[in-house]
């Protein structure tokens, strides 16, 4: 047998393969860090008592609204009657409102009021403050790293409409 040969086998390979080629440890530590920072961010803020699901169609609608409830469960990516129940407690806290579909009277499209405005905005700024302060201790070839990696997260984030 050749030793030379790259194809590994094993266990590990397998896990690269199914992983696109990609070190398993690797993915871990990125995954790992991106749900640390998430925690630290949703705890530095109030985040009003919203659930994740809610602040995510809250901040969804503000990016693409007005929506119809169908529209928005597409961009969630979740059942109708799902955002249906998400929805309702923005609703009772006045942070989401529905006005007619001027298209179509038998429609209704959810809209942010701005009550729901000032809480996301709130949220953010809290949120922004946590991470400004982290990295603000960091050292000056930390920060150029981060920075350098921004667009390469942001790609990441990018879905498929």
């Amino acid at each position: 047998m050749d030793t030379t040969d790259s194809k590994a086998t094993g266990p590990k390979a397998t896990d690269q393969n199914a992983l696109g080629g990609i070190d398993p440890a690797t993915v871990s530590r990125l995954r790992l860090a991106i749900a640390r920072i998430h925690r630290q961010m949703v705890q530095a803020s109030s985040g009003q008592g919203l659930t994740f699901a809610q602040l995510s169609a809250l901040a969804r609608v503000e990016q693409h609204g007005p929506l119809r409830l169908g529209e928005l469960a597409a961009r969630e990516r979740v059942a109708a009657s799902s955002m249906t129940r998400t929805l309702a407690p923005l609703t009772a806290a006045g942070l989401v409102g529905k006005a007619p579909d001027p298209q179509d009277g038998r429609s209704w499209l959810i809209e942010v009021t701005a009550h729901g405005r000032e809480v996301l905005a709130e949220i953010r700024r809290e949120r922004s403050e946590m991470l400004a302060a982290r990295i603000g201790g960091l050292t000056a070839e930390q920060c150029a790293a981060l920075y350098a990696a921004i667009p390469v997260l942001e790609a990441l984030t990018d879905e498929p409409e």
